[in-house]
């Protein structure tokens, strides 16, 4: 049996692959409206699709906590598109400031202060290099990208608590070989 009009729903709450087809079919304009609608002034394209790629993974994920019919599924579906494209701009514009803030200080900086801060970020560097291959990957997406542990922890397929976990750890060890080499 393939999803239709009267069962798209029943058939993503048993987790039914072609339902998340049917429904991408059904509610792509709205979805690619909606995050456009809060991304499309920042002129970033591959954001904007990447948004409403999430948005959908958010309703495959997420399916089993809608209660309604289809008028109320619209309504989630539009929920979503529009609380997922606002967190994303949220995340842009604060990339954009630390960006920002980073170029500021380092005009600001003296030629020493520079030599000296390059010299610092080698040694960490380095130190980061001596973790374990998760452990640095998970370091690099939390302090170099800015992603958040959730996030994290969704796409390398671990729980926010291991990914806490092996940040905590890492921390630690980064500091115990800070303090062995100066």
């Amino acid at each position: 049996m393939r999803s239709n009009e009267r069962n798209y729903i029943e058939r993503l709450l048993r987790r039914q692959e072609d339902a998340l087809t049917f429904i991408v079919d059904k509610y792509f304009g709205l979805v690619k409206g909606t995050v456009y609608k809060v991304l499309g002034p920042l002129e970033r394209r591959e954001e904007v699709e990447e948004c409403i790629n999430d948005v959908f993974l958010a309703i495959w994920n997420h399916a089993g906590q809608f209660e309604g019919n289809t008028d109320d599924f619209k309504r989630w579906v539009y929920k979503i598109a529009k609380y997922q494209a606002i967190d994303y701009y949220r995340r842009l514009k604060r990339r954009e400031e630390v960006t920002l803030e980073e170029n500021v200080l380092v005009q600001e900086r003296s030629t020493e202060d520079q030599v000296l801060l390059n010299e610092d970020k080698r040694e960490l560097l380095a130190y980061i290099h001596t973790l374990p291959p998760l452990d640095r990957k998970i370091f690099a997406m939390k302090y170099f990208l800015g992603i958040k542990s959730d996030d994290i922890a969704r796409q390398l397929g671990l729980t926010r608590t291991a990914v806490d976990n092996r940040v905590f750890r890492g921390k630690k060890k980064l500091t115990e070989q800070a303090t062995i080499y100066r």
